[in-house]
């Protein structure tokens, strides 16, 4: 911080008089807005320096081409700090949640219209060893995607699978995708969404492109028009197509109907690398934001195999059956279908809720089960570091644990809960609610919902847990 600081007063020429933190996404990165009379801009604390080498030396090859990226003011000798041009708070996911834009059709056309300029232009006397982890979209990265898909959300899945049979498909599929590179340098953005564009006085402004590389310009129209999260409609993903070959048109011939053969290979491979990303952020790292993408993303790879979201997907089924096959199996798990209830099967439902907004409500018909207040636990809620996370993040559950308070709450709880559980199982009972709440239904409660689900899942693997944090929007089957 203090050489943050004095990079502040080298540019500025007087100490920032506020610094505060800048919640970052899946970075290992540390941001702060650092402010005084004299200015505002963004301190950047990177953990690896040619992460840090590849984003400063493509923004500042970007800007004199006129693609808005943050202007670089200062950076630490060691490069490992340096301090940015602060876009400010907008990100054009958050805007378009929140409703916040007079016109947000608008405004993604016009991120759209731009993106040929970078994959072309920014392309363009770009030194590709600069970039990081790799200088180029390669067969070992879209194999490394691909086993991440596999290993880190497929097997975790628990569908069964012939490994031998889904490589084949694997590498026939990556050949395929590499085709697609064309002798003309193109900057790959990788990380191209809504999340990563900022809208400064109603134009879009863009981030984190520190992983871009030479590569095919299908990747990153597939990773802004069909992300999952954003949940575009068909209507607009055909305008937001438009517009962008629209502007493509000015650099290359386009073929649209060979375009769009090439676009839904980037399609499936995008969003299985999606999954592969969720599934290691989300289950292995129980980051809370991860878990919540999930159901989406598996809606939307259910849709683009159905042939619903990205035109008819018979010539894709037809090149990789196996792989087909295997994916369409995965989207109907019951693990992924919270309706699907085996009959015989004891279905305890273990929720975290808000008391401000009410008691869950009891589905099944058959009443019971128990609500447990979690408000006497010491709550990180009060602290501003953790307003941001809930009880799935690692900083609360380290908050939590380190207090103490509630594991001894959560051992009675299991005493309680599991003779009830393991009654009903020998009973024939098939249904069992046990619900948590807090203040918020953020911090304590969601903690408490997913330890006892996991404790619960893991102990008695005969009965099916459905865990639900109802004001985090999370909902699935362990």
């Amino acid at each position: 911080m203090q050489e943050l600081a004095s990079l502040y007063i080298s540019h500025y020429g007087c100490s920032p008089e506020a610094v505060t933190p800048i919640t970052g996404s899946a970075s290992n990165r540390s941001y702060f807005r650092m402010t005084s009379s004299a200015g505002t801009c963004v301190g950047v604390i990177g953990l690896d320096h040619a992460e840090n080498h590849a984003f400063l030396t493509i923004a500042e090859h970007f800007r004199p081409k006129g693609i808005p990226v943050p202007e670089i003011y200062a950076v630490s000798e060691d490069g490992m700090r340096y301090i940015q041009e602060d876009f400010g708070d907008a990100v054009l996911y958050d805007c378009m949640v929140k409703g916040a834009l007079q016109d947000p059709d608008s405004v993604l056309c016009r991120t759209m219209s731009l993106l040929p300029k970078i994959q072309f232009e920014g392309a363009d006397g770009l030194d590709f060893s600069v970039c990081y982890p790799q200088p180029s979209f390669d067969m070992r990265m879209v194999m490394f995607d691909l086993n991440y898909f596999k290993y880190c959300f497929l097997k975790p899945s628990g569908l069964e699978f012939n490994e031998v049979m889904l490589q084949d498909d694997f590498e026939h599929f990556a050949d395929d995708l590499m085709s697609c590179l064309s002798d003309v340098p193109t900057f790959l953005y990788r990380d191209f969404n809504s999340r990563n564009v900022m809208v400064r006085d109603g134009e879009p402004c863009f981030i984190d492109f520190q992983g871009g590389r030479r590569g095919p310009v299908h990747y990153d129209v597939a990773s802004f028009v069909w992300h999952a999260r954003s949940a575009f409609s068909a209507e607009l993903r055909d305008k937001l197509l438009d517009a962008y070959l629209e502007a493509l048109s000015k650099y290359t011939a386009v073929d649209r109907r060979e375009f769009m053969d090439q676009l839904k290979l980037f399609v499936l491979f995008r969003t299985l690398q999606v999954l592969g990303a969720y599934g290691f952020r989300g289950w292995s790292e129980h980051k809370a934001k991860f878990v919540v993408s999930i159901p989406q993303t598996i809606k939307a790879l259910d849709e683009l195999l159905s042939g619903e979201s990205c035109g008819d997907f018979t010539s894709v089924q037809e090149k990789y059956p196996y792989l087909c096959e295997t994916l369409g199996k995965m989207v109907s798990l019951p693990r992924f279908n919270v309706e699907a209830a085996p009959g015989g099967v004891l279905n305890v439902t273990v929720s975290s809720f808000s008391f401000k907004k009410g008691v869950p409500e009891d589905c099944s018909g058959n009443g019971g089960g128990y609500v447990f207040d979690c408000r006497s636990i010491h709550n990180p809620g009060r602290y501003q570091q953790y307003k941001a996370l809930t009880g799935m993040d690692e900083e609360v559950i380290r908050f939590l644990e380190d207090d103490g308070e509630v594991t001894g709450y959560l051992e009675h709880v299991y005493g309680v809960v599991d003779p009830h559980v393991e009654t009903y199982s020998k009973r024939g009972f098939t249904s069992l609610m046990v619900s948590f709440g807090c203040t918020g239904g953020q911090h304590r409660s969601v903690y408490c919902a997913e330890h006892l689900a996991r404790h619960l899942a893991a102990k008695y693997p005969d009965i099916r847990v459905r865990l639900v944090h109802r004001e985090q929007n999370v909902d699935m089957i362990l």
